[in-house]
């Protein structure tokens, strides 16, 4: 039992070093591509249109909502917020059938 616990840690954190290793490749790219082309945008017309902000901004947004998912941030409903939600839902459903019940 304790050695299909161990496998499943291993598992589970393979599978987050995979989520991570996945984000910072992609963060790379954004980074090192949007350089690229921020460098041909001032060289071909010394940014008079800053046409590589067309691919800098949405992919951004992008980038943004990759972080959230990979490093779990979000205000609104946190973990702390899902356990007190579980646990009052628990208490909700032991009371309602504790006078449900025909004795």
């Amino acid at each position: 039992m304790e050695n299909l616990e161990q496998q499943n840690k291993y598992l589970r954190a393979k599978e987050r070093v995979e989520e991570l290793k996945k984000f910072y490749n992609g963060l790379t790219a954004y980074v090192l591509i949007n350089a690229f082309l921020a460098g041909v945008n001032y060289w071909l017309d010394g940014w008079n249109y800053p046409w590589f902000l067309w691919s800098v901004i949405p992919w951004g947004i992008g980038i943004v909502f990759n972080a959230v998912k990979v490093f779990g941030w979000n205000p609104t409903f946190s973990k702390n917020w899902e356990e007190r939600k579980i646990k009052e839902f628990m208490e909700k459903d032991t009371e309602s059938n504790q006078y449900s019940r025909w004795e």
